[in-house]
């Protein structure tokens, strides 16, 4: 299948134009958006059966539940792409067997400065330091609200808590809970992230004194049992990864993503930034994207064995080909997530890794896709 974004329009946008990438993604968001409308623009819903083909793969060997729900596949879209969730609609159109809304946080945020949004083209990376900017809760509320009365999405949809950056570290847990009951109704599943490198101090409510009280919290107000699930850092040491995995199980959590971006500046080839000159190991943010490949896989096979395979884990971090997927769901990831490297790869990569997928299944003799979850493990 040819793939006209990998032929024409990447070499374009990353190199032959020096376009400002927030500026891009932005734009990107305005022609989803109106993809996703819940009355659609009559030419967008004659342009649906043409994406269906072209973007999505049908295979009950790809199909699972967890948690109740039903995954059509394992490849889902991770959080940060679509914060204020415009287009929620328009997701299962690009092939994904799911989709995180968010971060979103309590209290509508600018988020910081620009610019704040880098590509390390050299290294298949993307540096930000967005700040979780958002409208708030109550606008996502609203906006799902007017997109759910008219058609729910076809896959799972999961929302992506944030603590506020005005709200004190001691009021943490209050801020996550009024943004949990203000969503309840509309995610499908929530996920607490305390590990953007991006808000100061957040990441510190990974310790497990800071985060016992927001789990506490968020479960005496989950009435229906969401599944609620706590995404970490890649930088945590193996003893802070045991403390979460350990409060996971604890509070009933129904499982970890493995991994948020990195801090982590070594080895890379890219070594100033286009829009700004400065040196790459001198600028704040986090990394994602090929740099963070393996050490998000060695984070998923040690919580795969450290809770002998029975916590679901969601595995992210430098997805760009039906290998890389391969390789995390075989060290113990039962679903995955994508973001730098859909927009390395362009709107044809989810297909394309689904068919691999299958084809790795052919290969080991393997019915379907939940007989590889931790498969390295039993090697």
């Amino acid at each position: 299948m040819k793939d006209p974004y990998r032929q024409f329009v990447r070499p374009l946008l990353f190199h032959g134009l020096t376009l400002d990438p927030e500026f891009l993604h932005y734009r990107a968001m305005d022609l989803l958006t109106w993809l996703g409308q819940p009355s659609p623009h009559p030419l967008a819903a004659r342009i649906y059966p043409w994406l269906r083909r072209q973007l999505c793969l049908s295979d009950s060997r790809l199909v699972q539940t967890c948690w109740g729900l039903n995954f059509t596949n394992p490849i889902g879209l991770a959080a940060g792409f679509d914060k204020d969730g415009t287009a929620a609609l328009a997701w299962p159109l690009m092939g994904f067997g799911a989709a995180e809304l968010g971060t979103v946080t309590r209290y509508p945020q600018p988020g910081n400065p620009q610019p704040r949004l880098f590509r390390l083209v050299q290294d298949e990376a993307v540096l930000n330091r967005m700040g979780f900017n958002n409208r708030g809760a109550a606008a996502l509320a609203d906006r799902l609200g007017a997109y759910w009365s008219n058609e729910r999405p076809g896959i799972p949809i999961g929302i992506n808590l944030g603590k506020s950056k005005i709200t004190e570290l001691a009021d943490a847990a209050e801020d996550y809970r009024f943004s949990f009951q203000q969503l309840y109704p509309y995610g499908d599943y929530f996920v607490v992230n305390v590990s953007s490198p991006n808000t100061p101090g957040l990441r510190s409510l990974q310790a497990a004194d800071q985060l016992a009280p927001i789990l506490t919290a968020l479960q005496e107000t989950n009435g229906d049992g969401k599944p609620i699930l706590v995404k970490i850092a890649p930088d945590l040491d193996w003893p802070d990864i045991d403390a979460v995995v350990d409060l996971a199980l604890a509070h009933g959590l129904a499982g970890i993503i493995a991994t948020n971006t990195t801090i982590a500046r070594a080895g890379l080839k890219t070594q100033s930034l286009l829009q700004t000159g400065n040196r790459v190991i001198d600028e704040v943010g986090g990394i994602s994207g090929v740099p963070l490949r393996q050490r998000s896989t060695e984070v998923i096979r040690y919580i795969y064995q450290r809770t002998e395979g029975t916590l679901p884990i969601v595995g992210v971090g430098g997805i760009f080909t039906a290998a890389d997927a391969w390789e995390k769901i075989v060290a113990g990831a039962t679903l995955l997530q994508v973001y730098t490297g859909w927009i390395y790869e362009g709107p044809w990569m989810v297909r394309r890794v689904l068919a691999g997928l299958l084809a790795k299944l052919e290969e080991y003799q393997l019915p379907h896709i939940a007989n590889a979850v931790g498969l390295s493990h039993r090697a």
